[in-house]
Parts: C-alpha cells; structure tokens; sequence
C-alpha cells in the first residue's frame, strides 16, 4: 500500500486526539499527537522558569534541549532531557504555556521539521493546527473539526476529571478555551486556519464514533 497522510485540524477540544487515535486504530496507520511536541517545549519553559513568550530566552532553551518522540506499542511517548513526561504535559498550566510558545517561529519552525521527517517513513494521522495548512500541505486527507467553545469546555472538563484534575470548574475552562482560540487564530506563525481543500464536521451534537464514521467516508484507501 502507498505511504499517505491524514491531516485533522482544529480548535482546542474539538475532538481532534480522540477523532485521529480512532483513525489510527480503524486503519491500521500511525498517530502522531502533535500537541504533545508542544505541550512538551512548553513543559520545559516552565521546568526553566522562561517565559514562553519570551523569542531569546526560548531560542536560548531550544539549543540546550533534547526533544525526542518515541513510539512504544504504538503509543506516543515523549522524552524531554531524557525523561518520558507523558504524565506532565496534559495540565491547564502546561496548555496555556504551549499556546504561547508555539507562536514563536523558532518553535514551530524545529517542530515542524521533525513532525514532517517522522510522518514521511509510513502512512501517519497527524492532528494539530496547521497540518494541512504548514505541516503537510500536500496530505492526501485533509479534515478540519469544529465545535462550540461551550461544547469544548464541557469536554475538556470531562476530560481533566476523568484524570482526577478538580482544580477547574466550568467557566474557568470556557475562559481558558476561548482565550487558547484567540491566541491560536490570531497568532503570527501558521495560525489555525481551516484550508480550502478541507472537509470540515462540526463535532457540537454528534459522537466520536459518529465523527470517526463521516471521516472514514472520505478516505477511500
């Protein structure tokens, strides 16, 4: 079978990990989670105490830190300094830290270029922001995920309860998702944009397997 790639992008909460985990597993391709590569840039500036706004101080930390993606059984793993933070990068703090610190060039820029050596090997399903925009312009599949900030915020809640996380309740959420949105489509560097050759789904009032069905639809492989 030919090597090709999945692109599904969209707002924060949309239901893109979920959607491309199920894609991944429907067809037999890899995933690659390519919020976690800057959840984890975003875990080390805080790790560092910089701001990550801060362009010098991260293009400072970017030389010195080792960023490795590695997949065991499947599953993603990502390494910062030779440690495996999985179980660090997925708090509010470490969100609202990676928006800002993907807007900078110099992040997306070294990410980017790892993201794209990585998914040329075999078929990949990478889910992000600027997939089909930046990432993989000429990805076969290209899909962009929509859903209302109140729909989002009552997963994402759900989402950091079932991970035993009461530290927000649901206007904290709603404010944090709505302020994430500002910053991704308005950001200067490969904003959140949905392509023209997208196939967009609003995720608001159907289920995941519904989601994952109408995708599938598309992809003919």
């Amino acid at each position: 079978m030919s090597i090709f790639q999945i692109a599904i992008d969209g707002p924060s909460g949309s239901g893109k990990s979920t959607l491309a985990k199920g894609v991944s597993k429907a067809l037999g391709i890899m995933y690659l989670d390519t919020g976690a590569m800057y959840r984890t840039c975003g875990l080390s500036a805080i790790k560092k105490g910089i701001d990550p706004s801060d362009v010098d101080a991260v293009t400072d930390m970017l030389k010195s830190m080792s960023l490795e993606v590695k997949f065991v059984d499947g599953e993603q793993h990502m390494i910062l300094d030779g440690e495996d933070v999985n179980g660090f990068i997925r708090t509010p703090e470490v969100s609202m830290a990676a928006s800002k610190i993907s807007a900078l060039p110099v992040i997306r820029k070294a990410m980017v270029d790892y993201q794209r050596e990585i998914s040329k090997s075999e078929s990949f399903v990478l889910d992000g922001r600027d997939i089909g925009s930046n990432v993989l312009p000429n990805a076969k599949y290209k899909f962009f995920l929509t859903a209302s900030a109140e729909t989002r915020a009552e997963r994402r809640l759900l989402e950091l309860n079932g991970r035993g996380d009461y530290s927000q309740n649901y206007e904290e959420v709603l404010r944090d998702i709505i302020q994430r949105d500002k910053q991704d489509s308005e950001r200067a560097a490969a904003p959140l944009v949905k392509v023209d050759d997208a196939v967009e789904i609003d995720t608001s009032k159907i289920t995941i397997e519904e989601t994952l069905n109408t995708l599938l639809s598309y992809v003919k492989e």
